[in-house]
């Protein structure tokens, strides 16, 4: 058997206020619409190929959006070897609609298509499920700048805000199956408002590997997302303010292991206090099974907490890899 590989990209942009999607239509009788798609090149991976490709037939050059991503693989006969292809499909946003300049023979006609129009004018299966995946990520990123709009101006709407005013967002894919829950940022994630950066980080993406993942498959956000002053302990009144936000983003990434680290996320989402005497426990609760840890910083600070942890990451990820049999 031979194996290919193609990259393709999902353009979208809006268009009178509609979203709509980037179509091109092969040439020849089997002429079919479909998306930016071609084979990996010599020095490519798949999304540099769906980047080259989008460029050389429809003339448009894109920017991928990080995290999204639809695999699909189907086999076909040529010259009597069966082949394996896998395609891989991105996502990429244009500010505005611009019109294909078709630059390959084989492409004979492009449009601009909604959704709808465009699931009827797709042939295959597969091309459909990709677009829907991508319909869907859409949504979710619009659904999370939101909530992020929101958030960031709660410093301006509370009264004695005694926390810094840079929101450190969530970070990661917004259709991640694992969820982590930290507790605050710390200065260098203030600075930089990325959530674990600095040693704790570090150690955390260790834990990870020893999970069996890592950190580009998992959303990983805080229960409270500013920096609280000396990197004190979130008062119940700011933890109150920001508790509607966490779960809003529960909400709209839909995890389904959500992984609480130290005793303020235990607290928030599983009502448990007391992390050292309760690390490792698994609680089912709305649909998500949460499993709660020890926090990477308190692991930091006491070496002694470094092989607890490993063993919960160890348990977690038994649990992972049992979520993966039962789909």
């Amino acid at each position: 058997m031979k194996f290919e590989y193609s990259g393709g990209a999902i353009v979208y942009t809006y268009k009178e206020g509609k979203r709509v999607y980037l179509m091109l239509k092969s040439r020849g009788r089997g002429g079919y619409w479909g998306f930016p798609k071609g084979h990996v090149e010599k020095g490519e991976n798949m999304a540099d190929a769906a980047v080259r490709e989008t460029r050389e037939e429809s003339g448009i050059r894109v920017r991928l959006i990080p995290y999204f991503k639809q695999e699909t693989k189907y086999l076909f006969t040529r010259n009597r070897i069966k082949v394996e292809k896998s395609v891989a499909f991105f996502l990429a946003r244009l500010p505005r609609p611009i019109k294909p300049t078709i630059q390959k023979k084989e492409i004979q006609a492009s449009a601009w298509m909604e959704m709808e129009k465009a699931m009827k004018a797709i042939p295959f299966d597969n091309i459909r499920a990709a677009l829907s995946d991508a319909d869907a990520y859409v949504n979710k990123m619009e659904s999370m700048d939101k909530l992020n709009m929101e958030y960031a101006a709660l410093p301006g709407k509370s009264k004695g805000w005694d926390l810094s005013r840079n929101l450190v967002p969530g970070h990661g894919p917004l259709d991640a199956k694992l969820m982590v829950v930290g507790q605050a940022p710390g200065r260098n994630e203030d600075i930089q408002r990325r959530p674990f950066i600095g040693i704790s980080g570090r150690l955390l993406d260790h834990l990870f590997k020893i999970a069996g993942t890592s950190r580009e498959n998992i959303y990983i956000t805080s229960a409270v997302q500013f920096f609280p002053p000396e990197n004190r302990m979130p008062t119940d009144d700011e933890v109150t303010a920001c508790r509607e936000f966490l779960m809003r983003q529960i909400e709209i990434v839909k995890p389904e292991v959500v992984v609480t680290l130290g005793s303020l996320s235990g607290r928030i989402l599983v009502d448990m206090d007391n992390i050292m005497e309760n690390h490792g426990r698994i609680t089912k609760k709305d649909g998500i099974t949460y499993f709660s840890t020890i926090h990477p910083a308190a692991a930091v600070r006491l070496k002694k907490h470094v092989p607890l942890i490993e063993e919960d990451f160890r348990k977690l990820k038994g649990l992972l890899t049992e979520k993966r049999t039962v789909k």
